[in-house]
């Protein structure tokens, strides 16, 4: 039976084959996310006219393209900010809850001269109806089949079905949490990095010259962080959580891209032996009795609300870090490079203030106007480099 859907489009660029996800995933079969990113995964160089260029990441393998995506679905959040730290912005018909992590990234905008995005016509893409990918018509999905076929309204199949008939799947999600894949992923499955996952997005939009440029900010960030970090042996207790009305425990390290924002400060963390995603009562964190707390989406500007409400909580007042207020929002788990940036600079004043600075009073809003010389990175650079001005 042929499918209603098939249909000849300006994908007929994308080539993308089991064969050739075998031997790509053959290819790098044994890496981890602590090894240098593979050759073939930095493919760089501008094709001519009907030239083939490829990436490959796991757990997708290879696709081969001769011109970069203009039409790219996204559901986790981590896709979407790196399409937009590469300048593809205006490219995303989709992503997960468009209006509040659009609102959430409008947020630190505010702080990239001449950065924006148009968060108004996406699609929400969270367990999407098969039927809404043929709409959308992508020329590529940046997330991970694998996650894909954990929704509850797709099968392996489905996604199977939509990489040949409307375009290639492209992501990895699992390495959040290094979580375990469905079966059919299981063995060809690896972790990376947030910044090794952005590599590889780079090279499907031929972005290269702006991935280094941002990683090259990253790479000094840490640097200034890792410096700071051994001029002091303090290390202060730290709950993190996401607090609607209740408390959920999220770790502070570990691996995942979800605690790369948190991993470098080799805090102490104050729920260590809490599962991931538990809900807690107050009585357990006032027994935990953290010197910081920092709340999971509370960046916004409810923040005021948020925190007065934690306050409240007759039990909270024995805490530590309400005593001190050293109680501070923070973004998402699930944010890609841009959200790393701020979050890493946010975090060091907010648990190290005397290496970084202090973080600065917070109601709400925009990301604070830190003052130039306390900024711990080049917000018009990396403005520059989102809008395409690569010169240093």
């Amino acid at each position: 039976m042929v499918n209603k859907y098939k249909r000849l489009t300006r994908r007929d660029y994308v080539q993308y084959g089991a064969a050739a996800a075998t031997a790509a995933l053959a290819g790098c079969g044994g890496q981890s996310a602590s090894d240098p990113p593979t050759t073939e995964a930095n493919t760089t160089a501008t094709p001519t006219d009907g030239e083939r260029y490829a990436a490959t990441l796991s757990p997708a393998g290879r696709v081969e393209f001769t011109e970069p995506p203009e039409n790219v679905f996204t559901v986790l959040l981590h896709h979407a900010d790196m399409a937009v730290a590469l300048g593809q912005g205006e490219s995303l018909n989709g992503m997960y809850n468009p209006e509040g992590f659009g609102q959430l990234y409008d947020l630190l905008f505010e702080r990239l001269p001449g950065v924006s995005v148009d968060w108004s016509g996406l699609v929400d893409t969270w367990n999407p109806d098969k039927e809404e990918l043929y709409e959308l018509d992508s020329d590529i999905h940046l997330e991970d089949p694998a996650l894909m076929a954990t929704m509850e309204a797709w099968e392996p199949d489905d996604v199977a079905e939509i990489r040949t008939e409307v375009a290639p799947w492209f992501g990895n999600s699992l390495s959040r949490n290094h979580s375990e894949p469905p079966a059919r992923w299981a063995d060809q499955y690896r972790y990376h990095t947030l910044w090794e996952i952005f590599e590889r997005v780079a090279a499907v939009f031929q972005a290269r010259a702006r991935y280094e440029a941002l990683a090259e900010i990253h790479g000094d960030l840490i640097s200034t962080i890792t410096a700071g970090l051994e001029e002091t042996e303090a290390r202060p207790s730290t709950a993190r959580f996401l607090w609607r009305g209740g408390i959920w425990a999220y770790p502070l390290n570990g691996p995942g891209t979800v605690r790369a924002h948190t991993r470098v400060f080799d805090a102490e963390d104050a729920l260590a032996d809490v599962p991931s995603g538990t809900q807690i009562d107050m009585e357990a964190l006032v027994e935990a009795d953290p010197d910081v707390i920092l709340v999971d989406g509370g960046l916004g500007p409810d923040w005021t609300t948020t925190k007065q409400e934690l306050y409240d909580e007759p039990t909270a007042q024995g805490l530590s870090a309400v005593a001190n207020d050293r109680v501070f929002p923070i973004g998402v788990r699930y944010g890609g490079p841009l959200m790393n940036l701020f979050q890493l600079e946010m975090i060091a004043k907010q648990l190290y203030p005397e290496q970084f600075g202090a973080w600065p009073t917070y109601e709400g809003g925009p990301y604070p106007d830190v003052p130039e010389a306390e900024r711990l990175f080049d917000r018009q650079r990396v403005a520059d480099i989102i809008n395409g001005d690569l010169q240093p």
